[in-house]
């Protein structure tokens, strides 16, 4: 594929995003780097979707399909309440809890995944305030619950948040409950309808 298809293609994708359900400042962002004479930051932000892979997200902040925002951490846990309705359907309550350390945009994407379990029926708790991973894993045990989330990039750079996502036994996503997640969240077709 030559560059300019590249960028047409990309375009339309990121137009997208300039719609109806995005919130202004992702608008500008989007429409900023549309506009840009150097398309790096458009390539960059869309040549790809964020992928939910084993334990959840990782990636850069910012506006686009192949960052960290509210609407790729929105799809990926519309993917996961729907993944934890369905194997704990014969539960009277489902339950998370959700973690977040310091970064920038933490809180933020916290409550955005507190909000979308929320409106799914889950029962959250939510961290009052920033906490270690750990304590989001014997979180999970000590309440009972079937998952939990915790937004941190650990060891990555500023530039970077994560999504990590845990099971009913406090330990981060496995086999089958993975794959299973990601066929979830991979089904999700409209990220500005998976946050609330």
């Amino acid at each position: 594929m030559n560059d300019e298809k590249l960028i047409q293609e990309l375009t339309l994708k990121a137009q997208k995003w300039l719609g109806e359900g995005y919130d202004e400042e992702t608008k500008a962002q989007v429409k900023a780097m549309i506009d840009a004479e150097d398309k790096t930051e458009l390539i960059e932000a869309f040549y790809k979707d964020l992928e939910f892979g084993t334990g959840g997200l990782r990636g850069i902040m910012g506006p686009g399909s192949n960052r960290m925002n509210i609407y790729t951490v929105g799809a990926a846990t519309q993917g996961l309440a729907n993944y934890i309705n369905e194997a704990f359907k014969d539960l009277p309550e489902r339950k998370v809890i959700v973690g977040h350390d310091v970064r920038n945009n933490s809180r933020l994407f916290a409550e955005t995944v507190a909000n979308i379990f929320s409106a799914n029926g889950i029962k959250v708790y939510l961290f009052e305030g920033p906490r270690p991973t750990p304590e989001v894993s014997y979180g999970i045990r000590l309440l009972g619950c079937q998952s939990g989330v915790n937004i941190t990039a650990s060891h990555n750079p500023k530039e970077y948040n994560g999504y990590k996502a845990y099971w009913d036994d406090g330990a981060q996503v496995v086999s089958p409950h993975d794959v299973n997640i990601i066929n979830y969240v991979n089904a999700i077709k409209d990220i500005r309808r998976a946050h609330v």
